[in-house]
């Protein structure tokens, strides 16, 4: 038994400082981007229950922008005031090609005033099925403008095009997906009646992405994303009740970073 337990010991051992070894040579990367987006939205249905007043309907394919901001004098306002984006994430093995990563969009939604909007449902406990002129002036508005903002949690895979042989200048490809929650800020009036508006939890989201990022001096580099998002969003406030309302975007973001760790890529 003696001996069984002594050559477990070395064993253990052995397995232990082979870990420390593989543990000392992993070397991986972090990196962080900020930047700014543009989007399109499909058409879509927006749903509103308020039960205590009667009320059921939807606004049937309903058309939104987004509102950018930064193209209104990016340098004259706080930079989290246009529509901005940040990632941060980290490659995780020693080829350095594979990550995770936060994945925040702050997006602009915004049902386009002045558009006819057919309503169709339950009203003050009657049935309804009318045109209104979806338009502040006529008491309807729509705004998740301080944010509909697409948080995801993603799995990156990088794959790696071009590389300079001082390695100052390299292109990458990368591919995101993820999943993750909505945290919108919500303001609407329907009827002329306002919710209080403000920041809630709202439902969720998912999204691809791909990416073409240049590397300059090793550590800073310029990111070119395509992404295409599907957003639910569910339990958000109106007045005397909640809306849901699913959506998909397009999404174009240009982003800034800094790269860091330790090493070189392993090929």
């Amino acid at each position: 038994m003696t001996k069984g337990l002594l050559t477990l010991i070395i064993l253990l051992s052995f397995l232990f400082t082979d870990a420390q070894v593989k543990k000392a040579k992993h070397k991986g990367e972090f990196y962080f981007s900020w930047g700014y987006n543009t989007e399109w939205y499909t058409r879509s249905n927006l749903k509103v229950s308020q039960p205590d007043l009667g009320n059921n309907y939807r606004f049937v394919h309903v058309k939104a922008h987004d509102h950018r901001g930064w193209d209104e004098g990016l340098f004259h306002k706080a930079i989290s005031i246009p529509q901005y984006n940040y990632r941060f994430g980290y490659f995780f093995n020693n080829k350095k090609n594979l990550g995770i990563e936060i994945n925040f969009d702050h997006t602009k939604y915004i049902i386009t005033d002045g558009q006819s909007v057919r309503v169709e449902g339950t009203r003050d406990g009657k049935s309804v099925d009318q045109y209104v002129i979806f338009a502040r002036d006529n008491g309807f508005y729509y705004y998740l403008n301080n944010g509909a903002n697409f948080l995801l949690f993603n799995i990156v895979k990088r794959w790696q095009w071009y590389q300079a042989r001082t390695q100052n200048v390299k292109v990458d490809a990368l591919a995101k997906v993820g999943i993750g929650p909505l945290i919108p800020h919500v303001d609407n009036a329907f009827y002329g009646q306002a919710n209080d508006a403000g920041f809630q939890i709202g439902g969720w989201n998912t999204g691809v992405e791909g990416d073409i990022r240049a590397t300059f001096l090793r550590h800073v580099y310029l990111e070119l994303a395509g992404k295409f998002d599907y957003a639910r969003y569910s339990h958000l406030k109106v007045y005397k009740g909640t809306a849901k309302q699913a959506f998909g975007t397009a999404e174009v973001v240009l982003n800034l970073g800094v790269a860091f760790g330790k090493g070189t890529r392993k090929k």
